[in-house]
């Protein structure tokens, strides 16, 4: 059965859900905002207050696809890094829908690769190609630093997009230098394991710049800094540990990007999305991040011949949502 218009289609993170509407088939997604996931009690909630921001009239969603920032295995879904605790076929219920599709947020993310215009990507060195013009079998993947660390994969098939959707983030993170070494043995007093997403990702860098602090030895005190300081005063040049830390964050992203790439054989490009890297502007594209990409000993070659870009457009997952709804009507 085809799912009925309008459309609701969400982005669910960490922090915060970003909610749009679809009115028909090949329309874009329009009228999107954002509202807190903490300030809300549910996605029931939150899509109630989004309904309720509408103009007096119109019309109520009858099918929604939300991309949720945790693993899809069943009907009782928990963020992973929110406090969202809640049933599918419950909300689906409660709101009246007659298709509500759940997916994991990279799913989403993943999916919207596909239909990225070159306005909505920074590209690093030659950009990737038109999604529409490479072969079947071609795999494209995103790697989110946001509040977590997401992880997802396209691959084309005829008529349609595979989503290769997984839980990347939690993979084991590998150093490439003594330095490294000494920063994840250093967090491991904390952590017992120390995956990519404990270091490259909001709730990370934290943990990521205490640990180059003590490694540094310079009694530098950044134990209370959240993300938002660390990136600024690193920017800045007014704290050496915080400027480290961002120069070892685009370093390791680019290598555990590079792991991604070989995992996936992602011949149809590697591009980054979450909120993080954004931030960061220049200094990222003039940092370690494409180096380490490709130094992969006897496969630098085949690192050096895959694309990689930034992802511009922070609401790109919603037409992946969109998407994803389209595929399930097909």
């Amino acid at each position: 059965m085809s799912a009925a218009y309008p459309w609701l289609v969400a982005d669910v993170g960490g922090t915060n859900a970003r909610f749009g509407t679809v009115s028909g088939p090949g329309a874009a997604v329009e009228d999107v905002r954002v509202l807190s996931v903490a300030g809300h009690a549910g996605p029931a909630a939150a899509v109630r207050a989004y309904v309720a921001g509408k103009p007096a009239g119109s019309p109520a969603p009858r099918s929604a696809a939300f991309a949720l920032a945790t693993a899809i295995t069943e009907d009782r879904i928990e963020l992973t890094n929110g406090a969202w605790n809640f049933s599918r076929a419950q909300t689906q219920v409660e709101l009246g829908l007659q298709t509500l599709l759940c997916i994991n947020d990279f799913e989403a993310q993943a999916l919207s690769l596909p239909r990225l215009a070159p306005a909505q990507l920074r590209p690093w060195g030659e950009p990737a190609p038109a999604a529409d013009r490479v072969a079947v079998g071609t795999v494209m993947a995103v790697v989110g630093p946001g509040t977590g660390l997401g992880v997802g994969g396209v691959v084309r098939a005829p008529g349609l997009w595979l989503t290769l959707p997984g839980e990347g983030g939690h993979a084991t993170l590998a150093p490439a230098d003594d330095f490294e070494s000494a920063v994840l043995s250093h967090a491991r007093h904390e952590f017992p394991h120390v995956s990519a997403e404990r270091f490259l990702s909001g709730i990370g860098l934290p943990v990521l710049c205490r640990a180059v602090a003590a490694v540094m030895g310079q009694g530098e005190d950044v134990a209370a800094l959240p993300t938002e300081q660390i990136v600024a005063r690193g920017l800045s040049g007014e704290s050496p540990a915080c400027s480290r830390t961002l120069d070892l964050f685009c370093a390791m992203l680019g290598g555990f990007c590079g792991n991604v790439a070989l995992t996936l054989g992602c011949r149809g490009g590697l591009f980054i999305g979450g909120g993080i890297v954004p931030r960061l502007g220049e200094r990222f594209f003039q940092s370690e991040f494409r180096r380490r990409f490709e130094a992969k000993g006897r496969f630098d070659a085949f690192l050096a011949g895959i694309p990689t870009a930034l992802i511009t457009d922070t609401l790109a997952a919603l037409s992946g949502a969109a998407l994803a709804l389209e595929q399930t009507d097909a």
